[in-house]
C-alpha cells in the first residue's frame, strides 16, 4: 500500500490508477469514524478501470501507522489534512466523496483556496452534518468510552465479538447487513493493540467543537458553488433522513438521492447503486 507524509504523519492508501491518468476523473473517497479505506473497496472495483479512485485511511482509529504526538487531529486539523493530502498527490478536478465521517466538509471553507480549487464536486454520502457529531447512539457510546479512563480499549476489546459488533444501538446500526468478520477486524485491530492508535483516536474525539462551532461551520458551507450530490439512506439509523434534504438546500448547486434497502455504510449495503450515481455524477 502506497504511503505519503503529510504534516500530521504518514498515511496509507489505495490508488486504482497510481500517478494518474489525465483521461481518467478522480475521486477521493472518504471512510468514517474506526473505520478504514475498505469500506469503498466494492465501489472502487464497480467503478472500474474508467475512474481513478484514491482511498486514504485517516487516523480515525482503524490507521496502522501513528501520527506525530503533537499532530492537530480536531474536526478541522484532519478537514485540512484532507486537503493537505489533495494536494500532496497532485490531484486536480477532484470529486470528494465522504461517508458515514463528515469533518472534510469543512474544507471546503476552511482550506487555503488553491486546496479548494482542486476540488471540482462533491459528494456526501450518509455522514455526519450540521450537529449530528458524533452520530447517534453509536456516536454517543465511543463518546462516554473516550471519556473514561481506560474505557476506550475496554471497548475494543469488546468488538473482538461477533455479538458486540451487532448489538442494536452499536456498530450493528451502521449497516444492514453484517460486515464480513475479516473487515470488522482490520478496522478494528489497530485502535485495540496499539495504545498510539488509541491515543490518535481520542485526540480527535475528544476535542469536536461545540453544537454553536458546528452550525456556524454548516452555514459557511453554502459559500462553495460548485455541483454537489447528496445520498442519504431512508432508514439510516445514525444519520437523520431529514439531514439529506437539509444538505441539499445548504449548497448552491445540489441535488439529493435517497436510497431504500441501506444504513449509514451505503458503500457496503448498496456498493453497485452508488457506483452508478457516482459515475453518472463525476462523468465517467
Amino acid at each position: 500500500m502506497p504511503e505519503v507524509t503529510l504534516s500530521a504523519g504518514t498515511l496509507r492508501y489505495e490508488d486504482t490508477a497510481p500517478g494518474g491518468d489525465p483521461g481518467k476523473p478522480t475521486l477521493v473517497l472518504l471512510h468514517g469514524v474506526t473505520i478504514d479505506s475498505s469500506v469503498w473497496s466494492g465501489v472502487a472495483a464497480d467503478l472500474g478501470d474508467d475512474f481513478r479512485c484514491v482511498m486514504p485511511t485517516l487516523p480515525l482509529g482503524a490507521h496502522r501507522v501513528p501520527m506525530r504526538p503533537d499532530a492537530d487531529l480536531s474536526l478541522r486539523g484532519l478537514a485540512l489534512l484532507v486537503g493537505e493530502f489533495i494536494e500532496a498527490l497532485d490531484l486536480r478536478d477532484v470529486t470528494l466523496a465522504l461517508n458515514d465521517w463528515g469533518g472534510a466538509q469543512l474544507l471546503l471553507t476552511e482550506g487555503a483556496p488553491d486546496v479548494v480549487a482542486r476540488i471540482g464536486r462533491v459528494v456526501l454520502v450518509a455522514c455526519e452534518a450540521f450537529d449530528n457529531y458524533p452520530p447517534g447512539l453509536p456516536g454517543r457510546l465511543l463518546s462516554v468510552a473516550c471519556r473514561t479512563p481506560g474505557g476506550l480499549a475496554l471497548l475494543m476489546k469488546g468488538l473482538r465479538y461477533r455479538a458486540v459488533r451487532r448489538a442494536p444501538g452499536g456498530w450493528g446500526w451502521m449497516s444492514r447487513r453484517p460486515v464480513p468478520d475479516a473487515m470488522m477486524d482490520a478496522w478494528f485491530t489497530p485502535a485495540r493493540v496499539d495504545p498510539l492508535i488509541r491515543r490518535d483516536l481520542l485526540a480527535y474525539a475528544l476535542n469536536l467543537p461545540d453544537r454553536a462551532e458546528l452550525l456556524r461551520y454548516a452555514e459557511r458551507m453554502r459559500s462553495f458553488e460548485r455541483p454537489v450530490l447528496v445520498v442519504w439512506a431512508k432508514e439510516d439509523r445514525l444519520m437523520p433522513r431529514a439531514h439529506g434534504a437539509r444538505l441539499a438546500e445548504v449548497f448552491p448547486d445540489a441535488r439529493l438521492v435517497e436510497l431504500e434497502d441501506t444504513y449509514t455504510l451505503i458503500p457496503l449495503d448498496q456498493p453497485h447503486r452508488l457506483a452508478a450515481l457516482l459515475r453518472d455524477f463525476a462523468g465517467g
